[in-house]
């Protein structure tokens, strides 16, 4: 209930402040979580080593991961109203769109795929506005006041929400309504995912996505919301990723593995591209 009340309060703050004001309340905020909290800060500068071997001083990027993540939660909390055509028209390029009017003409649905990087949570909210309302996978709150906080946010602005529980009947269900599905796929939240090769070093990463694509025969569209330096976002879809055909009925491992490393490639270059927009907490590299 204290993470309720708090989150409740940020938000209050949130809708009566001007968004540049939030902004530098957030860079304050992070600034603080930098500096003290050293677990966080520890884990961000091993990624950031491991992705960028080749940097000798990573404090900067590091830093600026903190603060892309206090803008990240900024947009997220004021989303409602911020997102709307006139904004989108403003601020968001959308590259590869047609890919989406592609795969649903197909009539199978489509598996967007992508990662904790720039802000996903506008991302789908720009979908919406632009007329591709998303289902998205989400890991519910373990505060219930909380998680409704944050659905509340997302579901306000067309995006439905699965939560990970139970969700791949569901996520088939929407498939085979001709839906599309969004799951994030740099992280794994449950204790079903695969070791992979990931940005050079072993990482437990969700089989979700390929299951589904392979379940059925839905392609997958690696997407992604990035910032960038003017404050605008690009909102860009990659050309779907196509499973083997009718094979649906025995999925063997080695075809999950080989699906899996097609859309994980895309997502590593879009990591080594915007290191410091990958807003992950803890380290991704199995030891």
């Amino acid at each position: 209930m204290f993470k309720y009340i708090l989150y409740k309060f940020g938000l209050f703050l949130l809708h009566h402040l001007p968004r540049a004001i939030s902004y530098k309340l957030a860079a304050f905020i992070s600034g603080t979580q930098y500096y003290f909290s050293f677990r966080d800060r520890r884990a961000v500068k091993n990624n950031l080593r491991n992705i960028l071997p080749s940097v000798k001083n990573i404090s900067p990027l590091a830093r600026e991961v903190f603060r892309n993540f206090g803008r990240y939660l900024i947009e997220f909390f004021q989303m409602k109203e911020m997102v709307d055509e006139q904004f989108v028209k403003k601020n968001v390029t959308a590259q590869g769109i047609d890919h989406l009017d592609k795969v649903l003409k197909e009539g199978k649905g489509g598996i967007i795929v992508t990662a904790h990087i720039g802000n996903w949570e506008l991302g789908g909210a720009f979908l919406n506005v632009l007329g591709y309302p998303l289902i998205a996978v989400a890991l519910p709150h373990k505060e219930r006041p909380v998680n409704d906080l944050f659905n509340d946010q997302r579901e306000h602005k067309g995006v439905t929400i699965i939560p990970t529980h139970g969700a791949m009947r569901q996520c088939i269900e929407q498939l085979k309504n001709n839906k599309l599905v969004a799951l994030v796929a740099d992280r794994d939240f449950g204790k079903n995912g695969l070791t992979m090769n990931f940005l050079g070093h072993k990482m437990i990463v969700p089989k979700g996505p390929a299951i589904l694509s392979l379940s059925t025969e839905a392609p997958i569209l690696p997407m992604f919301c990035i910032r960038q330096t003017d404050a605008s976002f690009a909102l860009s879809c990659c050309e779907p990723i196509y499973p083997p055909k009718g094979i649906h009925t025995e999925i063997k491992p080695e075809m999950m593995e080989a699906l899996m490393r097609r859309y994980l490639s895309v997502i590593e270059e879009k990591i080594r591209a915007y290191p410091s927009q990958w807003l992950l907490f803890r380290e991704f590299a199995v030891k």
